[in-house]
């Protein structure tokens, strides 16, 4: 039962019912004086109905001035002071009203629940008694005495009254509901289940008395009950979406995979489940590791087809899809997310590691713009920038954009290093090469165990034809460490090349290849190689299949032309 009481007043100005009209029939000589009562009574009403509670109040307090034994002027008092939040000054004025003209049924109303909303429960009793007693069919008195009844402990009272209740309106499984409540509250356990009992065999198909079976069920330690409860419960109300969760859960625990879901399936079609106790379940399936359900894909489909502009339902696609090795879906996914939210960093940052990982750099280059709009103080999303933009040669904006975010990276020696080598990178990119390599001989110092830092020195010391020995050194240092990274075995042919040591060069572009046939510049290397071996032939094949894998202009001109050109710089 609703323990919330609602104090309100119901103004009604009867001004027959007013002592002070008898007054004037006894004594006309009194007539002058009633007129200026009567004026000061109708215009604070006009007053009050026009939410002028001041000027109301100042009027009422005259006509106590003209009488003071005026029932109808404290209680349009008490009904302003309450309007003016003043509860203290309100229950005065009612009291006195109801001392005035105590079988006014108004007044002991309002005395009733304004009794009950301050705690009062002997006196809220006591008038919720005459009510009921001078109406005895009038079922929301009856329900405040059992209110009161129950707030002051006496339970005996507060079930007898909640019977009368049930005599007025018949058996009905709300009230039996909070008769149920009463008896659990007072620790009667088997009152409160026969109660149940005695309406299901009534309303045997009633939800809500099912459901509370089932909670009765659970906190006595019942499980088994609780779960066959349950499966009546789902009989009974199919759209409940709670209960089939309740259901996958002891399916789950009883090890029968298929139920669960089944269970999952009819609780996620559900509205009376909230997206992010769907979101919860899906988050726990993917963060067990090992491989996922086929199942568990059916929930994340019915989630996209009950949430298509929610930001989560895409994003957690998005982590299935990954899951499933489905990198560019993934990613799909993922942006779709940020079209509908994309205030959302923690799947700005998914987009981004994604495109970077994926070689994507004009997509990484304008999404990182977008991000840097949305979080100008994270330093990561510089650095991505900066690097998407070198990548994309964009070198002045990567110099611009490196140097800003640079500045928000403290007691992060790594990540300061990644800046100084993308800002060498930048200069090299733009032929500044003091100022690159005075970058990476910085970045180095922070960070001698980077061997990306050290790879992408050598590789462009390599492109720009200087310092081949330091190159050299430097990536078989790298090598030392990944001996099998076709990256860096391509960058150590590349330094060998322009050394032009192109037996040696093309050893080490054939290990790369072995690791990665996919890549299209190792692939253009060994070209490159064979070209400069003088076997044209070959050079042409090889020409071609890294054509094959990705095109770029200059390549195209070698294999039109038959002949090697440097990369340009």
């Amino acid at each position: 039962m609703n323990k919330q009481i609602i104090y309100s007043f119901i103004f009604i100005f009867l001004l027959t019912a007013c002592g002070g009209q008898k007054e004037v029939a006894k004594n006309p000589g009194s007539v002058k004086l009633d007129y200026t009562y009567i004026e000061a009574f109708h215009q604070g009403v006009r007053l009050k109905a026009t939410g002028r509670v001041d000027e109301a109040i100042a009027k009422f307090q005259q006509c106590l001035i003209i009488r003071q034994n005026d029932d109808a002027v404290y209680y349009a008092l008490s009904e302003l002071e309450l309007m003016r939040e003043n509860e203290e000054a309100s229950a005065g004025y009612i009291k006195k009203a109801a001392e005035i003209d105590p079988a006014n049924t108004w007044y002991v109303q309002e005395l009733a629940y304004m009794y009950l909303s301050r705690k009062d429960y002997p006196n809220a009793i006591k008038n919720f008694d005459k009510l009921v007693k001078k109406e005895s069919g009038n079922i929301d008195w009856m329900y405040g005495s059992a209110q009161a009844y129950m707030e002051s402990g006496n339970l005996v009272k507060c079930i007898e009254m909640m019977n009368k209740v049930e005599d007025q309106m018949g058996l009905n499984p709300q009230i039996s509901l909070q008769k149920y409540s009463i008896y659990m509250d007072a620790g009667k356990k088997t009152d409160a289940l026969n109660e149940l009992t005695r309406a299901r065999a009534v309303f045997p198909a009633e939800p809500s008395l099912i459901g509370t079976l089932v909670d009765y069920y659970y906190q006595t330690g019942q499980p088994d009950k609780a779960a066959n409860m349950l499966e009546k419960l789902v009989e009974a109300d199919p759209s409940n979406g709670r209960a089939h969760l309740a259901l996958a859960e002891i399916h789950q625990k009883e090890g029968n995979q298929a139920k669960a879901y089944e269970s999952l399936r009819k609780a996620f079609n559900s509205d009376d489940v909230e997206i992010d106790a769907k979101m919860n379940i899906l988050i726990k399936i993917h963060g067990k590791g090992g491989p996922i359900d086929k199942e568990a894909y059916d929930l994340v489909d019915i989630m996209l087809k009950k949430y298509p502009n929610e930001a989560k339902a895409h994003s957690i696609n998005g982590d299935f899809l990954l899951s499933a090795e489905k990198d560019d879906e993934a990613l799909a996914a993922y942006k779709k997310a940020l079209e509908f939210n994309g205030n959302e960093y923690p799947i700005w940052n998914q987009v981004l590691i994604m495109e970077y990982q994926q070689g994507k750099n004009e997509e990484l280059y304008q999404d990182s713009k977008k991000c840097l709009e949305l979080f100008p103080t994270i330093g990561t999303i510089y650095l991505l920038n900066g690097v998407s933009a070198n990548q994309t040669k964009r070198y002045t904006e990567a110099q611009e954009v490196l140097s800003v975010g640079q500045e928000l990276v403290f007691n992060d020696k790594a990540m300061k290093a990644e800046f100084l080598g993308q800002l060498g990178e930048a200069s090299f990119g733009l032929k500044e090469y003091a100022e690159g390599k005075e970058h990476y001989k910085k970045a180095m110092e922070l960070d001698p165990r980077s061997s990306l830092i050290k790879n992408n020195y050598a590789f462009r010391l390599a492109n720009a034809n200087m310092d081949l020995d330091v190159a050299e050194s430097l990536i078989k240092q790298v090598l030392e460490r990944s001996a099998s990274e076709s990256q860096f075995l391509d960058t150590y042919g590349w330094v060998l090349f322009q050394k032009k040591e192109y037996e040696k060069a093309k050893s080490q572009f054939e290990a790369a290849h072995a690791y990665n046939t996919k890549d299209e510049a190792i692939t253009e290397h060994l070209g490159d190689t064979y070209f400069k071996l003088n076997d044209v032939d070959k050079a042409l094949i090889w020409w071609e299949k890294a054509k094959a894998i990705k095109s770029n202009d200059l390549l195209n001109k070698k294999i039109s032309d038959k002949k090697y050109y440097a990369p340009q710089l």
